[in-house]
């Protein structure tokens, strides 16, 4: 503390201070010293108001100009100012240039151009490399690797080399080694590795899309999913003994998407249970331009359910009086909708339901037991086999997904381990095939962890108890006290009150598709409608694997696309991450 006869002093001296700035000579000097100071400062400003546009001009265009925007404002900031400043604006010229760059707008405007860029690969037509070079002025090669995209091209040739037998009978190399590593050259001519990889399918190796152990999924779907597959390829399709059943995908207006997966679980279970070749046939919603070679078929999206050399040999038999007659061929026509639609499920498993483990919640309670626990196991593995590989524009369709919604984040954590002068300086180094054959295989990046909300309203109130948005985030906020760190929500609704509705929680990072929504209340297939047949598909398709592919999801039971993408995600390694619903599926 302070001397008392030091505080005294204080005192004395501001008040002589006061009444010496009270006086009306001290007023005069101080009102004439500020007049100065603003005649001074208009007069700079009228002789420097050209060097100022100048200024904001090179600024703002000085990363297509390839000139560096540091020296240009350091230059012209020296031309400006008058000698008494020249201190100052060195010590602000030193600071900026020991940064390399303005420490916004430059940042700004890499990460723009770098998104931009990768974007632009992503288009329905990529654009040529002069193209592309007179745009960004970089080359494609010169791009930084894509952290949140993936190589569609080279995941497509991988997944059909593990779906495919290669040849003999043989299976396709599933072992323990994963991704492209079954594709490593020294692999490929080793016969002792060849023979030890077909000893190990034989031995009961299990498919490459079922994702950790059977802790982490529902009980038994490794060995459920090898048999499906191994049901739908058998070695010879035109064996007499093979049988098949052949269908459509459900097309009757009004059925939702999520009711065409339940009736086509409930005829693969049909096939199964006759020693039947199930064959799917038109899917209307794949029948729009985006698909191109394969539009109308479920192989636009994902690998079709048989070998095309059992599809080949089950439409020639359609024709086929004799076939019809013989059974050995049949339709969804043989059976009745209440056969299909509560189809019985195969038990040559036994009964892997009955020890499902209880990992969903509702209203903070877990539910051990309900009714229908078969139905909930079953649809789960027969979607999971007829979504086991993604095509090629699905995969493209969740790119463009992610970096509409993560391109910029992803451009920022890039540009952090580049040198601070990209795209001037640019490093290339050849792939290493560490890089090429064991990283490849690790998925895209999103920012995690990830919470993935469906928020169903709108017509389903005549189904089921609709639950307002406000709900579902009281549940979010239930993860977030466990997980402190959870902020980011990748959140799917039809109705355009629920986007709005986000703002009230500004905490919380939510991404979405950008689709026109519903505003008010009418049917799906009025909306679904609107938005026309290649939208309707694509965007439900890429909420739904995302969904999947989340940490944590929130979403209603008694809604049959939650109920899917539960399933789903208990035979994708998700059991362990819960489910919370807002409400139990109604025929519990």
């Amino acid at each position: 503390m302070e001397p008392t006869n030091q505080k005294f002093l204080e005192r004395v001296v501001s008040q002589k201070a006061l009444q010496m700035g009270s006086s009306f000579p001290c007023q005069i000097c101080v009102v004439g010293f500020l007049c100065g100071v603003c005649l001074t400062s208009l007069f700079l400003a009228v002789l420097t108001s050209v060097g100022t546009f100048g200024f904001t001009g090179i600024s703002f265009s000085s990363l297509s100009m390839g000139n560096s925007p540091l020296n240009s404002s350091s230059e012209i900031i020296n031309v400006i100012t008058s000698s008494d400043y020249q201190s100052k604006v060195k010590e602000t010229a030193r600071w900026v240039d020991s940064k390399g760059r303005e420490p916004e707008s430059d940042d700004d405007e890499r990460v723009s151009l770098l998104t931009e860029a990768w974007g632009a690969l992503l288009a329905d037509r990529e654009p040529e490399e002069s193209e592309f070079s007179k745009r960004f002025g970089l080359s494609k090669s010169s791009l930084p690797n894509t952290p949140h995209l993936e190589n569609c091209k080279l995941s497509a040739q991988v997944n059909k080399h593990h779906d495919t037998r290669s040849g003999a009978g043989r299976f396709p190399p599933w072992t323990t080694w994963k991704g492209s590593l079954n594709m490593y050259p020294a692999t490929e001519t080793d016969e002792n590795l060849r023979s030890f990889k077909d000893q190990h399918v034989s031995d009961g190796a299990y498919p490459p899309w079922i994702v950790g152990s059977d802790e982490e999924n529902y009980p038994l779907t490794r060995k459920v999913q090898r048999d499906i597959w191994i049901h739908q390829h058998p070695v010879n399709c035109h064996d007499p003994n093979i049988k098949f059943l052949v269908a459509d995908w459900e097309k009757l207006p009004g059925f939702g998407i999520g009711a065409q997966f339940a009736g086509m679980a409930g005829l693969l279970a049909i096939a199964i249970n006759e020693k039947r070749v199930l064959v799917t046939g038109y899917f209307n919603r794949a029948d729009h331009d985006g698909c191109k070679a394969s539009r109308g078929s479920w192989s636009c999206y994902f690998f079709l359910e048989t070998s095309q050399e059992c599809r080949d040999r089950a439409f020639e038999l359609i024709t086929n009086k004799e076939a019809w007659e013989k059974g050995t061929i049949k339709g969804k026509d043989s059976y009745k909708s209440k056969e299909i639609w509560t189809a019985k499920v195969p038990r040559e498993w036994g009964d892997p339901w009955s020890y499902l483990q209880p990992t969903t919640d509702i209203n903070g309670s877990l539910i051990a037991v309900h009714h229908k626990m078969d139905r909930r196991w079953w649809r789960a593995q027969a979607v999971r086999y007829l979504m086991r590989f993604q095509t090629e524009y699905t995969c493209g369709l969740l790119n463009v997904a992610r970096h509409a919604a993560f391109g910029k984040e992803a451009a920022k954590m890039v540009l952090a381990s580049l040198d601070k002068d990209w795209p001037k300086v640019i490093t290339n180094q050849p792939r290493s095939e560490i890089e090429e054959f064991v990283w490849s295989n690790h998925r895209p990046w999103v920012p995690r962890p990830l919470l993935s909300m469906h928020v169903r309203m709108g017509d389903k109130a005549c189904e089921m108890k609709v639950v307002e948005f406000e709900a579902y985030m009281e549940l979010a906020h239930r993860i977030q006290m466990r997980f402190p760190h959870l902020k980011n929500v990748w959140l799917s609704t039809e109705m355009q009150e629920v986007i709005d509705k986000t703002r009230s929680y500004p905490h919380w990072n939510f991404y979405y598709t950008n689709v026109t929504r519903q505003v008010g209340n009418v049917s799906m297939a009025t909306y679904e409608a609107s938005l026309g047949r290649k939208t309707s598909t694509n965007y439900p398709l890429v909420n739904f694997l995302m969904a999947v592919e989340s940490d944590f999801f929130i979403g209603a039971l008694g809604s049959t696309w939650c109920f899917l993408i539960d399933g789903m995600r208990n035979t994708g390694g998700k059991v362990m991450a819960g489910y919370l619903s807002v409400n139990k599926d109604r025929f519990w």
